[in-house]
């Protein structure tokens, strides 16, 4: 049983936001030399890779035990969607913002839920929901120069990543944990790896450039394994709004990586978003404890 330190956890996830927050500037970055496929196929190649190096030996056939093949596969191939969008998004829009339209993907879960998974959908997560789509309009404003194709590439990422985010959710109950994160490596190697002889043609990479994309899937690994750290030490409920940290972190490496800081609209949009997904994170744990407590919601 692992010892509670509140503040320990904390800390662990916001370091865990800060990893996530670098390797989405990382992306950014690499964007402007690397063309995307690439940079997601180093993303899944070295997540697969470090799973079979440090989980193998001690999970063994763990990784691939699964009731459900094909629809962990199929989830491995949302999230090459997802990540194929959102790579393309930091592309055209500035780190601070696509994160932050992204984040959308919690308010778009909420609403499917009901149809997917049956849940029931209140007053207050509707409104929720209809308060943080308002915030993508202070953010794609016109005259922000942010409307575009840009824009539909990170609305296309929060969109893949809400249908992923229900699919583990069906998932969870009977598949362990080690087959749902190397199904997804496993699948996006796969699928990107088909494609490897025809977009590795012309590529040529610096140092600096080979060195970021190898540091990419290093540092999701890192933050992966602080977030896991970090849910040992405090409760999902006191963790889950600390992950809208990110945007903290993208706002401030935008800044300092790449000059641009976010107007008092986009900040008013991103702050719109984050309160209304983190106000869904309150609800859900109210109707948790409220279900616990034998009061029916």
């Amino acid at each position: 049983m692992h010892e509670h330190h509140p503040l320990r956890g904390i800390t662990l996830m916001m370091l865990a936001t800060l990893c996530f927050a670098g390797g989405d500037a990382m992306v950014k970055h690499l964007t402007s030399a690397v063309p995307v496929l690439i940079i997601v196929w180093f993303r899944y190649t070295i997540h697969c890779v470090l799973m079979l190096v440090i989980l193998g030996p001690m999970v063994g056939r763990g990784l691939i035990k699964t009731h459900q093949p094909w629809a962990l596969t199929l989830r491995g191939l949302t999230l090459v969607f997802t990540t194929v969008l959102g790579t393309a998004a930091f592309r055209t829009m500035p780190l601070a913002e696509t994160s932050a339209v992204i984040f959308l993907s919690p308010l778009i879960v909420s609403v499917a839920a009901g149809p997917v998974l049956g849940e029931k959908i209140g007053r207050a997560n509707w409104l929720a929901v209809a308060i943080g789509f308002c915030g993508i309009l202070f953010i794609a404003r016109p005259g922000s120069g942010i409307v575009g194709i840009g824009l539909l590439y990170a609305l296309g990422a929060a969109s893949g990543l809400s249908i992923y985010q229900l699919q583990t959710r069906k998932l969870a109950h009977s598949e362990s944990a080690y087959a749902l994160l190397f199904f997804t490596a496993l699948t996006g190697t796969a699928v990107m790896s088909l494609g490897a002889p025809f977009y590795w043609r012309s590529l040529s990479l610096d140092w600096l450039n080979g060195g970021l994309l190898l540091a990419l899937g290093l540092l999701a690994g890192l933050g992966h394994l602080l977030m896991t750290h970090a849910f040992r030490h405090a409760p999902a409920s006191t963790l889950s709004p600390i992950l809208y940290m990110q945007l903290a972190w993208a706002t401030v490496l935008g800044w300092f990586f790449f000059a641009h800081w976010p107007d008092g609209y986009s900040f008013t949009g991103m702050l719109i978003i984050a309160a209304s997904s983190a106000g869904l994170v309150l609800l859900e744990r109210r109707k948790i404890a409220r279900q616990k407590a034998g009061i029916v919601p």
